[in-house]
């Protein structure tokens, strides 16, 4: 299994809390849809970056997959606009 954990910071403006739950509702509906995507959690952060994104993967393979999935794309281009900084982290369990 491979843990996908990343870390964003949203652009001065923008209205936080509002946009993590757009990204959540956008996001973690594709738990079934895209292959090996086993799990998804979009949180606020109250500290350090404004939001979380924890997500499981099957294999690197299958996470390689969601990185390129129409599903995925499509869902990410209706907030990437709003992000400033993104940090992430990849292991295996």
């Amino acid at each position: 299994m491979i843990k996908h954990i990343v870390l964003y910071t949203i652009r001065d403006g923008v209205d936080k809390d509002a946009t993590v739950a757009k990204i959540a509702s956008l996001l973690e509906p594709l738990v079934g849809q895209i292959p090996g995507l086993t799990k998804m959690e979009v949180r606020r952060c109250y500290q350090g970056a404004d939001y979380a994104l924890y997500s499981e993967f099957t294999s690197a393979e299958a996470l390689e997959g969601y990185a390129v999935h129409p599903l995925h794309l499509a869902a990410k281009a209706q907030f990437n606009g709003l992000l400033a900084s993104r940090l992430n982290a990849d292991y295996e369990v």
